[in-house]
C-alpha cells in the first residue's frame, strides 16, 4: 500500500458520524441537516433537457481536452462574468467538478524530490487541499485566520522561510466555511509572494455565484488582469456548476489560467483517465450559457439568509457572510462546540458541523487565542428549503436558551 495514505486525516463528516453514533435524537422531531454543503434546490429543466438530448453521445469516447464548443462556452462565461478574455484552446480545461481537479492539480504541480516541499492552506479549510498535498509527498503549512475579518487568512503570519519552500498555495474565495471574499489588496500581496518565491496559486472559486451584496465577488483571473498579469502566470482558477446551477451530481466544472500549467495538467489528466463524458459536456454548455436560473438560485439563498441570520443572531455570534451558503457561527462563551452540537442533535434533531473538524491546531500569536480556529464555532449550510432552515433556526434558539 502507498504509505502516504496513512497520513490522511478522517474526513470531517466521517469524524462527526463517529462522534454522534451513540445518540438517539427525539422521535417526535423530524431531522434537519445543516451539516453537509450539498445544494438541494431543484436542477434547472434546461440542464435536464440538454442531458437527455445528448444521450446519443454515449457511443463515443470523449477527449480529455473537451469539446471546442464547451471550452468556447466557458471562455464566454468568464468574459461576461469577469471581463476577462481567455484563449479557449490553451487557457481553459473542463474537469469533473472542482473537487477532483483541486486534488489532481497538486499531483501535477508538486515536486516531492525538492527538500521541504510545502503546500500552504488556509485554516479553517476544505480538507481536499490537505489530502492532495500529503498524497503528493509534500508537507502542509496552515495560515492563521483573523476573527476580526470573518476568519480570513492572515498571510502575514506565514514565515518567509515557509514561503521559500512553498510550491503550491490553495486559496478559497468565497471561503468555506467562512464566506469571506478576498479583496484586491490580498491578491496583490499573494501575486507578489508568488513572483518572489515561484509557487503556484490554486484558487478555489466554487461559491462565486452565491453572494449577498451589490457586487459579485472578485475572481482571481479578474484580479490578475486588473494588476497587469495578462498571462495569469502561476495562477489557475477552479470553478464548478454544482453550487451555481444545483447539479452536484453532474460533476462538472473547469479550470482556467496559466497556459503552461494547464498544458502540464492536461498531460496528467490524459493518463489519469478523467475526460468529461460527452453527455455531461452538452448539459454543461446549456448551464454555462444561461444566467436566469443562477439569478433565481441566488434569490432563494438571499431569502433564507435574510430571515435565518437575524433569528440565530439572538443567541449566536453570527452575521451575514460576504458570499457562499454557510454561516460560521460562534456558540455562547466560545466553549466546546462538539459537545454543543451533540446536544443540539440529541435534543432537537438538528445536525450542524463542529468547527474544529474543519480546521487544524496551530500555534497562536498569544496564549489567549485558541490553538484551533474552529474551536467554539459551528458551520451551518443553509441548503435546505426555507421552511426547514427557519425551523432549524427556531430549534437552535430554543436549545441555546435552554443552556443558560
Amino acid at each position: 500500500m502507498n504509505p502516504l495514505l496513512a497520513r490522511l486525516h478522517p474526513y470531517p463528516f466521517e469524524r462527526w458520524r463517529e462522534l454522534t453514533r451513540d445518540l438517539q435524537p427525539p422521535a417526535g422531531l423530524p431531522a434537519i441537516s445543516l451539516g453537509i454543503g450539498e445544494p438541494r434546490h431543484a436542477t434547472p429543466a434546461l440542464i435536464e433537457q440538454a442531458l437527455v438530448a445528448a444521450l446519443p453521445g454515449l457511443s463515443s469516447y470523449p477527449s480529455t481536452l473537451g469539446e471546442p464548443a464547451l471550452r468556447e462556452t466557458i471562455a464566454g462565461w468568464v468574459r461576461r462574468r469577469y471581463g476577462v478574455s481567455l484563449d479557449a484552446a490553451t487557457q481553459v480545461l473542463p474537469v469533473n467538478g472542482s473537487r477532483e481537479a483541486l486534488f489532481a492539480f497538486a499531483q501535477t504541480v508538486i515536486d516531492p524530490t525538492r527538500p521541504g516541499a510545502t503546500v500552504v492552506c488556509p485554516n479553517p479549510f476544505y480538507q481536499i487541499y490537505e489530502g492532495a498535498a500529503l498524497l503528493a509527498g509534500a508537507r502542509t503549512a496552515f495560515v492563521a485566520s483573523d476573527p476580526a475579518r470573518h476568519f480570513a487568512a492572515d498571510w502575514t503570519s506565514v514565515p518567509e522561510a515557509t514561503w521559500a519552500r512553498t510550491q503550491l498555495l490553495y486559496v478559497c474565495s468565497p471561503g468555506n466555511p467562512t464566506g469571506a471574499v478576498m479583496p484586491m489588496a490580498e491578491w496583490r500581496q499573494l501575486f507578489e509572494l508568488s513572483d518572489r518565491h515561484g509557487f503556484v496559486i490554486a484558487s478555489d472559486e466554487c461559491y462565486s455565484e452565491i453572494w449577498f451584496g451589490r457586487e459579485a465577488p472578485l475572481g482571481s483571473l479578474q484580479a490578475a488582469r486588473a494588476l497587469g498579469r495578462d498571462d495569469f502566470r502561476n495562477l489557475v482558477a477552479f470553478t464548478s456548476l454544482s453550487k451555481r446551477s444545483n447539479v452536484p451530481g453532474l460533476r462538472s466544472g473547469f479550470v482556467a489560467g496559466d497556459a503552461a500549467l494547464l498544458k502540464a495538467f492536461l498531460l496528467y489528466r490524459t493518463y489519469h483517465g478523467s475526460a468529461m463524458g460527452p453527455v455531461v459536456q452538452r448539459a454543461s454548455i446549456a448551464a454555462w450559457n444561461d444566467e436566469t436560473h443562477v439569478v433565481a438560485n441566488r434569490a432563494l439563498y438571499r431569502a433564507k439568509f435574510e430571515q435565518v441570520t437575524p433569528l440565530l443572531a439572538q443567541v449566536l455570534d453570527v452575521a451575514l457572510p460576504d458570499a457562499a451558503f454557510y454561516l460560521w457561527a460562534g456558540i455562547p462563551g466560545g466553549g466546546d462546540e462538539i459537545a454543543w452540537a451533540r446536544g443540539l442533535l440529541a435534543q432537537y434533531n438538528v445536525n450542524v458541523l463542529p468547527g474544529r473538524l474543519l480546521a487544524r491546531d496551530m500555534p497562536g500569536p498569544n496564549l489567549a487565542r485558541p490553538a484551533n480556529p474552529g474551536q467554539g464555532r459551528i458551520r451551518m449550510a443553509l441548503v435546505a428549503p426555507l421552511a426547514e432552515c427557519l425551523e432549524a433556526a427556531r430549534r437552535i434558539v430554543s436549545y441555546t436558551e435552554s443552556l443558560r
